[in-house]
């Protein structure tokens, strides 16, 4: 009964720790640094230079607002991803006194431009069809 007890809880506290990440613009956590610390958080920001790619680590510029913070991910890129589109990312700053985001995980804000060029492919995904 105590394991289940413990299972239960870590699964809760799992669920509530990324619940609660905290979400900032890029010119907000570069404001926010010394808060933050290497504390994981969310960070928005428009993919702003060419996402160049070695040894497992995909690096790229994100900014908001004119304040651009360098990325490096360990997570590679998903397939929507490109210079010019909105991205959040999942991480936290680099120890040291350069700001340098290193980030986990990457998530491709897409909006109705997505629908309009793929419609075939929003189709597809409503009828729950898995081809290509």
């Amino acid at each position: 009964l105590g394991l289940l007890a413990v299972g239960i809880g870590a699964v809760v506290y799992r669920g509530l720790g990324d619940a609660t990440l905290y979400f900032r613009n890029a010119d907000e956590a570069v404001a926010d640094r010394d808060e933050l610390g290497t504390r994981d958080f969310r960070l928005q920001g428009l993919v702003v230079e060419d996402a160049v790619q070695g040894d497992g680590v995909t690096e790229f510029t994100v900014a908001f607002n004119d304040v651009e913070v360098p990325v490096r991910s360990t997570a590679g890129p998903p397939s929507l991803f490109e210079l010019g589109i909105p991205v959040v990312l999942e991480g936290h700053f680099a120890e040291g006194e350069d700001i340098v985001f290193l980030a986990h995980r990457i998530l491709v804000k897409h909006d109705e431009t997505y629908d309009a060029e793929n419609p075939d492919r929003v189709v597809d995904a409503v009828d729950g069809q898995t081809e290509p």
